[in-house]
C-alpha cells in the first residue's frame, strides 16, 4: 500500500498533471459561458428566424398520455449549436496559440563541427588536429 501511494504522490505532483486538472477546470467555466450564450442569445434569434417557435417545444411526443416518452430535438438541436460554438473557440485559441508560439520559437543555430576528415586516409578527426593520428600525414591549415 506504501508503495502504492508513494507512485500516486509521484503521478499526481507532475507538472502536466495539475495542467490537465487546470485546463478542465477552466473548459467547465467555458462551457458554462457558452451555453449561456446558446441559451439566452443565439437559441432565441434561431427561434424567432423560424417564426417565434420556441425550441423548448421543438419534442415528439412518443404516444398517449401524459406519461409517454418524448424526444426533445428543440434540446438536442441547442446541444449541437453549443458543441459547434465550443470547438470553434477551441480551434481558434490553439490556431492564435500555435502561430504565436511559431513567432517566439527562435531558431536553433547549428552547433559548431568538432570533427574533420583527413583528406588522406578520410578518417575522423579533432578539428584542431595538424596530424592524423590514423595515417600521421600533414594536414593544411585551415583557413
Amino acid at each position: 500500500m506504501k508503495g502504492f501511494m508513494e507512485e500516486f504522490k509521484k503521478f499526481i505532483s507532475r507538472g502536466n498533471v495539475m495542467d490537465m486538472a487546470v485546463g478542465i477546470i477552466i473548459g467547465g467555466a467555458f462551457t458554462a459561458i457558452v451555453t449561456a450564450l446558446v441559451d439566452s442569445i443565439i437559441m432565441p434569434l434561431i427561434s424567432v428566424i423560424f417564426g417565434g417557435i420556441s425550441f423548448e417545444k421543438w419534442n415528439i411526443v412518443m404516444g398517449p398520455g401524459e406519461e409517454a416518452p418524448v424526444l426533445g430535438l428543440g434540446t438536442f438541436v441547442a446541444a449541437i449549436i453549443n458543441f459547434l460554438l465550443i470547438a470553434l473557440v477551441i480551434f481558434c485559441l490553439l490556431k492564435s496559440f500555435n502561430k504565436m508560439s511559431e513567432k517566439v520559437k527562435k531558431p536553433e543555430e547549428e552547433a559548431a563541427p568538432t570533427t574533420k576528415k583527413c583528406p588522406c586516409c578520410f578518417s575522423e578527426i579533432a578539428i584542431e588536429a595538424t596530424r592524423c593520428p590514423h595515417c600521421t600525414s600533414e594536414l593544411p591549415a585551415e583557413e
